[in-house]
C-alpha cells in the first residue's frame, strides 16, 4: 500500500493512474479514501483523491457510505484543489432526499455564484445544487430564480454551459 511520502512525490497523470490501478487491483477505496483524503499535507490528499476520481462510477459506489466525509472535506478545506477532487466525487454518488444537508446545499449555492470561485468548483457546485434541489419543487424555483438572475457575461464558459443545459432540461 502506499504511503504518505510516494504520495507527496506524484508528478502527473502517469503516478496517479498508477495509484488508482493498486487501489483497484486491491479493491481497497474505502480504507485507501480514509487514509489519505483528510491527511494534513494537501498535496497527499489532493493526490489520493485524483487517484480516485480515476475510478469507474461502479468503483466509486464502494465510497458512498462515505458520503458526508466528502461533503465535510468539500466544505471544510482551505485547499482548491482538494475541495474541487472532493466535489467531483461526491457528484458522482448519489444523493437521496435523505442524504440532503441544509449546510452543504448552502455551500454550493453560495460557490455556484461567487465570482471569485474557480470555475470548476463554481459548476460542481451549481450541479449538486441542482441535484439537492429538486427533491424540493420550493427549492427548485429558488434555485431557478437564482440562476435566472446571474450576469453569466461575469462567469466563465464552463458555468454558462451548466446554466444552459440545466435551463435546457438535459442535465
Amino acid at each position: 500500500m502506499f504511503s504518505d511520502t510516494q504520495l507527496a512525490k506524484v508528478k502527473g497523470d502517469e503516478d496517479v493512474l498508477a495509484i488508482y490501478n493498486e487501489v483497484r487491483e486491491s479493491n481497497t477505496f474505502i480504507s485507501f479514501a480514509k487514509r489519505f483524503m483528510f491527511n494534513s499535507d494537501a498535496h497527499v490528499a489532493r493526490n489520493a483523491l485524483w487517484a480516485m476520481t480515476k475510478a469507474t462510477d461502479k468503483e466509486l459506489e464502494q465510497l458512498q457510505p462515505m458520503l458526508n466525509e466528502f461533503i465535510d472535506l468539500a466544505m471544510h478545506t482551505n485547499e482548491s484543489a482538494v475541495c474541487r477532487l472532493s466535489l467531483n466525487i461526491i457528484e458522482r454518488l448519489k444523493i437521496t432526499e435523505d442524504d440532503l444537508r441544509t449546510d452543504f446545499l448552502d455551500f454550493c449555492l453560495e460557490h455556484m455564484v461567487s465570482v471569485v470561485e474557480l470555475p470548476g468548483i463554481q459548476t460542481l457546485c451549481m450541479k449538486l445544487a441542482y441535484r439537492m434541489c429538486r427533491f424540493y419543487p420550493e427549492l427548485m424555483d429558488e434555485f431557478m430564480r437564482t440562476i435566472d438572475s446571474i450576469e453569466l457575461s461575469y462567469y466563465k464558459p464552463a458555468l454558462r454551459s451548466v446554466v444552459s443545459r440545466i435551463k435546457s432540461g438535459k442535465l
